[in-house]
């Protein structure tokens, strides 16, 4: 495997960062998760777009420009001869000292991984996967803002730890105000009545790429798609359930909190979206190859 940091490739061996980097200090930092597929980085322009929204937010001078760094991601894919892959992009503040302040930083660091992954089993995509709500509130606008996909993700991972201590692979997050936000990784959606519903931005839910991708295809499909606040009672009583991500792409959810969802089977609507979206990540995207 090679790993691109700061304009140069590493074996997996030799790739290091200084144990002085602020990203590994404090968390203090940025990252995408991007795909690959069918040689095609999908929704590039997008992800790189939301990694500079989220510098941005916490005062991170990006050392490359926008295009730098479409073309870094698309060159570290073919450096690794991959047609299909999973990327993880980072920037760190950068090497500094031992305190707190980032003015001691003086260049951020950008890395870039290209390499496989497998969120959730697969027979979960198949039959559903159960979830639960977990007492781990999402992060308040007026403290860390979801928006900002920064490398500090204590906030998921706590609910990812609640998610395990229970036996299931994945937990929802409520926000402050007891709405549904999203999960530790995940957007969420629920059909009613052949409708789709999806936690709005306000609740503490991430501007997903998969989302908007799935609400742009529902909408295609003529599906009427809103963006209430959503209670835990809303999901309890949904005809299907599914989740989003740039991992785990879509993947129906059968029951929370103990509590069929439908009939207990993925649903029409979702199998329909899994069906457009695998068609779509096939065909468009940035080529690696050329």
């Amino acid at each position: 495997m090679k790993i691109f940091i700061d304009g140069k490739y590493y074996s997996e061996r030799d790739a290091k960062v200084s144990v002085f980097d602020h990203g590994l200090l404090y968390g203090d930092g940025v990252f995408e998760g991007i795909r690959a597929y069918n040689g095609r980085v999908f929704k590039l322009k997008e992800h790189i777009d939301r990694l500079f929204y989220s510098a941005k937010a916490i005062l991170l001078d990006i050392p490359m420009s926008h295009a730098a760094v479409m073309r870094a991601t698309v060159e570290t894919c073919a450096k690794n001869k991959l047609r299909d892959a999973y990327i993880r992009l980072l920037v760190t503040r950068g090497v500094g000292t031992l305190g707190l302040n980032p003015n001691r930083c003086k260049r951020g660091s950008v890395i870039i991984i290209a390499g496989k992954i497998q969120l959730y089993p697969p027979e979960l995509y198949a039959r559903g996967m159960e979830i639960v709500t977990v007492p781990t509130v999402r992060n308040l606008h007026s403290a860390l803002n979801p928006a900002i996909k920064s490398l500090n993700y204590l906030n998921n991972i706590l609910a990812k730890i609640e998610a395990n201590n229970a036996g299931v692979e994945e937990a929802i997050m409520l926000n402050a105000e007891g709405y549904v936000s999203e999960c530790t990784g995940d957007n969420i959606f629920i059909v009613k009545n052949g409708k789709l519903q999806t936690p709005p931005l306000s609740a503490g839910a991430l501007y997903g790429i998969t989302r908007q991708t799935v609400i742009d295809l529902a909408v295609e499909a003529g599906h009427e798609v809103t963006e209430p606040n959503l209670t835990r009672y809303d999901m309890f009583n949904a005809d299907e359930c599914f989740l989003t991500g740039t991992g785990a792409e879509i993947i129906p959810v059968t029951k929370i909190d103990g509590r069929v969802i439908g009939n207990g089977k993925p649903g029409r609507i979702t199998k329909k979206l899994v069906a457009n979206y695998h068609a779509l990540t096939n065909r468009s995207g940035e080529p690696i190859y050329g």
